[in-house]
């Protein structure tokens, strides 16, 4: 059987609570712990648990106080607090009216009876994100800042779900290193070299777009695990035929469990995921005998911002954060491609996608990959966002059918042929030079319709993000949108064509 990558199931692989717990349950104010005790780790989960059953989604607005509360404290009482009026999720420069509301939040919390009169609360300030990680302990404090309408939204950043459903859900956290034998039947020639293109390029009509364009002169960031640096065709051969084009790398996660570690551990893919999703986009045409990406001549700026593909830890999502923010002050970069995210959302990460689309981004993520066990589940984060267009993956048929393990809904934008009926998916590029292997699920979905978007706006370089986004529609499958699988499956031809 065939190794196949995933990107996140819906409740994969999430770590156990922090193991400074019960510390942090100590230090909770005594008068207020007699009053109300916090919920157990597992009461916890088995109430969010309940949510997502009950509603299909869960937000931690939605919370009772003392669900949030307890929640913080197995997460080290780590809060992230967003500040400013509704929907003000970024500033582009600082103001006194802004800054007044931040320092007004943190005198409240200095000043909480529960807080014993603490002179060091705040453990991170953004920015550019109208958001503050501060350290909590009391409940009444929680109430407080819920009731402060200066106060968008305070999730408890530290803790991590651990429950019921994470025993249904037999995936992985979508990494995977080793390569795999790439039947000859499921990629062809690309003309004029000794390059690969995959079988589910003929299905977008991507191999025929390329005589109109090839992604020329497109940046596109790609925040996920980051790229092997043992895959010379994602480094040195990155611009082997075609002067001029670039890969950047940078690494904004760290790789530690102490939240107020600093140091990240650069650029390089520990995971595999990143990889595959960076050549899913770009990889290049060249003399090397490998497959090539959908817009092999555009210039990628990859980020190391997670250590997977499920966002369920202080760094990972601070590193998507920051990177989200960097790639959307970067003038060169025109798409975002995001096969990563989490059950519900994430202020943090919210924001951030907020300020990269107000830059102009388009930026794509993934509906969501996960066992039949739990791939009932809907659209997940950040896919689940207005301001994103969502992709999942669809098998090879002449109806529409999704991916064994892919997630579709309303949500949805476009689908991506990935999976064939031998249950084959999409070859990529690998992890180590001269190999290969396949890459499933609505990751390379994702990364490849990025590719597709890549190649219509290098071929209409003046376009706005909303032209572009209409010439999508417009070449893609359905007229109207489905309520499972968006417009369809996109004619890379007749985007490029227009006809």
């Amino acid at each position: 059987m065939k190794k196949m990558k995933f990107i996140l199931g819906a409740f994969v692989l999430f770590f156990a609570a922090s193991c400074t717990q019960n510390d942090s349950i100590e230090e909770i104010n005594s008068n207020e712990s007699s009053q109300l005790k916090a919920l157990t780790l597992d009461e916890v989960n088995n109430q969010i648990t309940k949510i997502i059953l009950d509603k299909g989604s869960f937000d931690w607005s939605e919370a009772s106080d003392h669900l949030l509360w307890s929640a913080s404290i197995y997460g080290d009482n780590l809060l992230t607090v967003g500040y400013g009026d509704e929907g003000e999720s970024f500033r582009a420069e600082k103001t006194e009216r802004l800054t007044s509301m931040k320092d007004e939040i943190i005198q409240s919390i200095k000043t909480s009876p529960s807080e014993k009169g603490k002179k060091d609360v705040v453990v991170f300030e953004d920015n550019t994100l109208n958001l503050i990680d501060v350290k909590v302990t009391g409940i009444s404090t929680i109430k407080m800042l819920r009731e402060n309408p200066n106060v968008r939204y305070i999730e408890p950043e530290g803790y991590v779900y651990s429950g019921e459903l994470l025993a249904q859900d037999k995936s992985a956290s979508g990494c995977d290193k080793s390569g795999d034998s790439i039947s000859g039947y499921d990629y062809s020639h690309v003309s004029g070299s000794n390059a690969h293109f995959p079988w589910n390029f003929y299905d977008h009509k991507i191999n025929q777009a390329w005589s109109y364009s090839k992604g020329r002169g497109v940046g596109v960031g790609v925040i996920d695990t980051g790229v092997s640096q043992y895959q010379q065709n994602l480094g040195y051969k990155f611009d082997d035929f075609y002067s001029g084009r670039y890969i950047v790398k940078r690494g904004t996660y760290v790789d530690s469990w102490k939240w107020w570690a600093t140091n990240t551990d650069g650029s390089h893919d520990k995971c595999g995921h990143g990889t595959s999703t960076a050549a899913a986009v770009g990889a290049p045409n060249n003399n090397s005998h490998q497959m090539v990406g959908v817009a092999y001549e555009c210039n990628l700026i990859t980020y190391r911002g997670t250590s997977d593909v499920v966002l369920n830890g202080y760094h990972e999502r601070k590193g998507v954060a920051r990177a989200l923010t960097e790639l959307g002050n970067r003038s060169d970069v025109k798409i975002i491609s995001m096969s990563i995210g989490y059950p519900w959302s994430i202020g943090r990460i919210k924001d951030a996608v907020r300020y990269a689309y107000s830059r102009g981004k388009m930026i794509f993520a993934a509906g969501g990959t996960s066992t039949s066990f739990t791939n009932w589940y809907g659209v997940i984060f950040p896919a689940s966002m207005s301001e994103t267009v969502a992709v999942t993956g669809v098998e090879e048929r002449s109806y529409y059918n999704e991916c064994d393990v892919c997630h579709t809904g309303s949500k949805i934008d476009f689908t991506f042929v990935m999976e064939r009926s031998n249950n084959h998916h999409q070859p990529v590029l690998g992890y180590y030079n001269n190999q290969s292997s396949y890459f499933g699920g609505s990751s390379v979905a994702t990364a490849s319709t990025a590719g597709i978007a890549a190649l219509v706006w290098s071929r209409y370089p003046s376009w706005s993000r909303a032209q572009v986004y209409a010439r999508l529609r417009y070449a893609a499958h359905f007229s109207s949108k489905h309520s499972d699988f968006g417009y369809g499956n996109i004619n890379a031809l007749k985007a490029v064509r227009g006809y």
